[in-house]
């Protein structure tokens, strides 16, 4: 059956759609984990598995959310993954605060490995890059936090690949413009 019927079937409250539907989009949200973990650097919060659970939590939290697509599933649990690391990385932030330390910022951010404070302020731009275009947004989220290759994020937002290229180059130029500035 298709995950997004299934995804649907789940928002209705069908327990049998549920246990059918974690194993078709558990693995995919493992690789989308693990994208977003290779992004943390050296100091990793969480593994894969803790990640996924955590975006699972916050999915069953949160407001009703209507599935229209599986891409669209998928862009959301990324964005929750997002906003896992992101509130761990405020809280480190704040520890070390706390605790006296000062934490330098580099100039602009390395996109793999970023200090707490460099991903925070990264955060920062794409909620401002949202606002004007949600778009380049989600291709940063899942080619660059979930890890998906360009083929596969075309596919998952059913637009070309010269498209997600395109797009992604321009969003790349902006935050680095943003987050230098």
């Amino acid at each position: 059956m298709e995950i997004t019927a299934l995804l649907q079937r789940v928002q209705g409250g069908d327990q049998q759609a549920l246990h059918a539907v974690i194993p078709l989009v558990y693995g995919e949200l493992k690789k989308l984990a693990a994208g977003h973990l290779r992004r943390e650097g050296r100091f990793r919060p969480l593994d894969t598995t803790a990640l996924v659970h955590e975006a699972f939590l916050r999915l069953a939290q949160g407001r009703e959310v209507s599935f229209e697509t599986r891409g669209h599933f998928f862009g959301i649990a990324s964005r929750l993954m997002r906003q896992v690391l992101v509130d761990l990385a405020r809280a480190r932030a704040a520890a070390k605060r706390t605790a006296g330390r000062q934490v330098r910022m580099p100039e602009i951010p390395d996109w793999q490995g970023q200090p707490d404070k460099s991903f925070l302020v990264l955060d920062e731009a794409l909620d401002r890059l949202a606002l004007t275009d949600p778009l380049k947004v989600k291709l940063i989220e899942m080619r660059y936090f979930g890890g998906m290759t360009a083929e596969e994020t075309a596919a998952v937002l059913d637009i070309s690949v010269h498209v997600v290229r395109r797009e992604l180059r321009l969003a790349k130029a902006w935050l680095h413009k943003e987050v230098a500035e």
